[in-house]
């Protein structure tokens, strides 16, 4: 009998103090120093890419926001899968593409309407936009439906636009672009691009400062 309870007992409290063990390595130190290395070398990211303005936490560079006013400079158009139905107190989208194909009778309309308008809201006295001039970030959706930047040109096909809705001269709004332009990763990666956030905190701090 007492032999019986000892061979249950030893594999009992074998396993009992690999389950401490693991649960403090696994649960407490690795985290503990993943978190130390994140904060030390990768801060910035480490906390959610946080751009702030005046003090204030104002978005993210990796999330794009929308609804921003005719004076600032748009972002790519957010088709996620679908919209928050839970949180109602934020309007919020389901993370993913369409997936409808190029030929999709709704995504050639929606292209179509969206170039549209973007020749219409960027058409102002002395500048015309030509539908040949809208890119296709103007007018699709990123895979995300989140993307929080433009394409150089993009921007640029607005310039004129923010410069008249602002007051200010074009070559100042085209500098402001240039400024804020950010080149492949590593030098190879990707495309240029134009955070659309850190864009028009910038334009906003221009008009506020005349």
């Amino acid at each position: 009998m007492n032999l019986s309870v000892t061979n249950t007992v030893r594999p009992l409290w074998a396993g009992l103090r690999a389950l401490l063990v693991l649960t403090l390595v696994t649960g407490v130190v690795y985290p503990l120093l993943v978190t130390g290395v994140a904060q030390a070398l990768f801060h910035d990211k480490a906390n959610g890419s946080e751009i702030t303005s005046h003090g204030k936490v104002v978005g993210s560079s990796l999330i794009g926001q929308q609804g921003y006013g005719s004076r600032y400079f748009q972002p790519r158009p957010a088709d996620g899968l679908a919209g928050n139905s839970l949180n109602t107190r934020y309007k919020l989208l389901v993370s993913g593409a369409t997936n409808l194909s190029a030929d999709n009778p709704k995504l050639v309309k929606a292209v179509e309407d969206a170039r549209a308008k973007v020749v219409r809201d960027n058409s102002v006295p002395g500048y015309t936009v030509r539908p040949s001039q809208v890119p296709a970030d103007a007018v699709t959706s990123s895979g995300s439906g989140l993307d929080p930047a433009i394409s150089p040109a993009y921007a640029e096909l607005q310039v004129h636009r923010v410069a008249a809705r602002n007051g200010l001269p074009v070559a100042r709004v085209e500098q402001l672009v240039k400024d804020h332009t950010q080149g492949r990763a590593l030098g190879f990666v990707g495309e240029p691009q134009v955070n659309v956030l850190q864009l028009n905190i910038a334009l906003r701090d221009l008009t506020a400062r005349r």
